[in-house]
């Protein structure tokens, strides 16, 4: 594997970028250092909203928006996404993009593992890794099954936080 960040930090800045465009199911491919996702915004359940999503689809087509994200790009929306946190004490939503993706970030790390694609549904998520001798390897996993991980994560940086109180969380 290259000198890259983290997952855990690269697909916690991917999910703030992919929740602010209200993307929340999709493909993520990564390659190198360069993200690619695929997906759909949710739509507007109003009736304006879907008459507008209706006239879009006439006039444009249904392209499915491509988004890449490199290490420049991930580091920009790392330092904006720092600007703006607010509590950073509090226990953060488990359930939220950035998080869930931060867990699985942290889960691919701690095995050593080199991200190849992720597809994330409503209830669960589908990732594709290389293990550490070379091997592919394919999970299927409902999102809360990384709670505990979650937690456990979560514990540990208010740990390192008491211990270090001038350190900055990741």
């Amino acid at each position: 594997m290259s000198d890259r960040k983290p997952y855990d930090q690269n697909l916690r800045v991917i999910g703030q970028a992919l929740e602010a465009k209200h993307i929340s199911v999709f493909e993520l491919q990564a390659q190198g250092d360069r993200y690619v996702i695929r997906g759909d915004p949710e739509r507007d359940p109003s009736l304006l909203g879907r008459l507008r999503d209706l006239q879009n689809r006439f006039k444009f087509g249904a392209p499915v928006p491509v988004l890449n994200y490199a290490g420049s790009e991930i580091e920009r929306l790392d330092r904006e996404g720092k600007a703006k946190r607010v509590k950073p004490d509090r226990l953060p939503d488990f359930y939220s993009l950035p998080n869930t993706l931060r867990t699985m970030g942290c889960y691919l790390d701690f095995q050593g593992a080199e991200l190849l694609e992720i597809h994330k549904r409503p209830l669960s998520v589908t990732i594709l890794y290389r293990k550490k001798d070379g091997h592919p390897n394919m999970e299927e996993r409902s999102i809360a099954s990384f709670y505990d991980l979650f937690m456990a994560l979560h514990r540990r940086r208010a740990k390192e936080k008491t211990l270090n109180p001038g350190a900055s969380p990741k």
